[in-house]
């Protein structure tokens, strides 16, 4: 079977073939005027001498109490300085509602950011956003300057150490390692890269990014490492590991399990997607590529997951992506010879053009993040309803030719989704 590269082995990221992109004082207080007094009626004259009075002609003094302490000597004091002008504190900014439209140098390229509508979404954001945090189990941690401040080394649950290419099995230090170290850098790049002015521009530009490593050097996934990759990204205990102190609310998997039949959702697995379920936690799976029924694939197929196909800019399917009723809706994932555009540390000039539905899920995480920044208590059914009642029809009203290959309801619609979201109390 292909993988995602063109080549014989089954890789489960689901990326498709990459192509090196080019370029890159005192307020005055009134006073009340006392009266003249009336003017004398005969000119003044000197005051007779008054002879002494008997001491019997006065009047009887009240007793007085006995005179107070002397009070205490003050101790001299250095004459007071001279008040200076006070120079008035810098006034703190006023947060602005709403973000602008992006400087960065590859916006102009991203036509997967326009085609989901995200300058409508950004600009009906409020000035206060809730923090959000995405777990993207993948190949794991990158420093990628478009993330500095926001991306997280999580874990490494790669329990294979011949796999791990680090020399260890699971361990503390989610390093990506590998020709594919770069896929986990971009799926999180869409997710939230910057708005700074250098590069590409993210979905949620303010969103932290937990980087859970969960695939081998050889891109392929092992079940029990994806279910308690799951476990743990969303917070819940796995046995000897210690507790994630970033638990996620929205976990993206642009992957699929490897060692198990295609057939259906691996046990495991299911039982990890309700538990982070339970927890509050939304899981948005890429569909995979084999253009294929994506029901058998573990976690597109299972319950509880919102399953991502792509589409092209056209906004049909590429051949590639994987179709059915497990697929919830399409986002853009491009296709050969017209991929996302993406920062890379690794591309050529600092950029690639991948394609595949690697790329299509993220865009769902990013506006997923966008929501909870406005609604933070929504719940994942709530999450999901508001993305897939609100995404745009396929032109034609399907996204295929065959109508058997159903890709959900339609295309990421991120202003649509932002706007029903403000519009309800829901999670609030």
């Amino acid at each position: 079977m292909k993988n995602r590269f063109g080549g014989q082995l089954r890789a489960a990221l689901l990326g498709g073939l990459l192509l090196g992109g080019a370029g890159l004082s005192f307020a005055a207080q009134s006073i009340a005027t006392i009266p003249a007094l009336p003017p004398r009626s005969t000119p003044p004259t000197a005051p007779a001498p008054v002879s002494p009075k008997p001491p019997s002609t006065l009047p009887e003094l009240p007793p007085v109490s006995p005179a107070p302490a002397p009070l205490p000597e003050l101790s001299p004091t250095k004459p007071a300085a001279p008040a200076r002008p006070s120079t008035p504190a810098p006034a703190s900014p006023i947060p602005r509602a709403g973000l602008p439209r992006p400087t960065d140098p590859l916006y102009a390229q991203q036509w997967n950011l326009r085609a989901i509508g995200l300058e409508g979404a950004w600009a009906q954001l409020p000035a206060v956003l809730s923090p959000v945090t995405v777990a993207v189990l993948d190949t794991g941690f990158i420093a990628s300057p478009e993330l500095t401040g926001r991306v997280i080394n999580g874990y490494d649950f790669v329990s294979d150490a011949a796999r791990a290419g680090d020399g260890t099995g699971r361990d503390a230090d989610a390093a990506g390692a590998g020709a594919l170290a770069y896929h986990a850098e971009v799926v999180g790049n869409i997710i939230g890269a910057a708005h700074d002015g250098r590069g590409m521009a993210g979905i949620a530009p303010r969103a932290r990014v937990v980087q859970v490593r969960v695939a081998g050097t050889d891109g392929l996934i092992d079940p029990q490492d994806l279910a308690d990759g799951l476990r743990w990204a969303a917070g819940l205990t796995v046995a000897g590991v210690p507790t994630n102190p970033n638990p996620a609310r929205i976990l993206n998997l642009s992957l699929y399990a490897d060692f198990v039949p295609l057939t259906r959702c691996d046990v495991r697995v299911q039982a990890a997607v309700d538990a982070v379920t339970a927890r509050g936690a939304l899981v948005i799976a890429g569909a995979a590529n084999d253009g294929k029924d994506a029901s058998g694939y573990s976690p597109a197929g299972c319950r509880n997951v919102l399953t991502v196909t792509s589409v092209s800019e056209a906004g049909v399917r590429p051949s590639y992506a994987n179709w059915g009723r497990a697929v919830a809706l399409a986002a853009p994932g491009g296709e050969v010879g017209h991929g996302v555009v993406v920062s890379s540390l690794t591309g050529m000039g600092g950029v690639r053009e991948p394609n595949g539905t690697s790329f299509a899920a993220p865009h769902a995480a990013g506006v997923a993040a966008l929501l909870l920044s406005v609604r933070p208590k929504l719940l994942p059914a709530q999450l999901r309803s508001l993305l897939t009642r609100t995404a745009t029809p396929f032109p034609g009203g399907r996204c295929d030719s065959d109508p058997a290959r159903t890709c959900g309801t339609g295309t990421l619609n991120a202003s649509a989704a932002l706007q029903a979201a403000l519009a309800s109390t829901l999670g609030k």
